[in-house]
């Protein structure tokens, strides 16, 4: 049996805040994901929002994530990444985050 979960969103929340890059640091118990804004021709980036976590929410959030972007794909076609080195950091394989 499913559980409802009744959810209240405030307007300004609901309006939302746009991020083009993401920040994710980690501790031993919290996973830190920090929103920014990168455009072109202000010096500085700046963080809209900062969302504290669990390591056990941040898990369900990447399977919750994976889950929509694969129905995504299915819907709208492959999500192409540039390939500009500028745009996204190098993947390293086996490294710890």
């Amino acid at each position: 049996m499913e559980k409802k979960i009744d959810i209240e969103i405030k307007p300004e929340v609901a309006q939302g805040r746009y991020a083009n890059l993401a920040i994710i640091t980690h501790s031993s118990s919290e996973f830190i994901l920090d929103f920014a804004q990168n455009m072109p021709g202000m010096p500085k980036m700046q963080v809209g929002s900062r969302i504290i976590m669990t390591p056990e929410h941040a898990k369900r959030l990447l399977g919750a994530l994976t889950e929509n972007i694969r129905k995504y794909e299915s819907q709208f076609g492959e999500i192409r990444l540039p390939m500009n080195p500028m745009m996204m950091p190098p993947l390293k394989p086996d490294a710890e985050a």
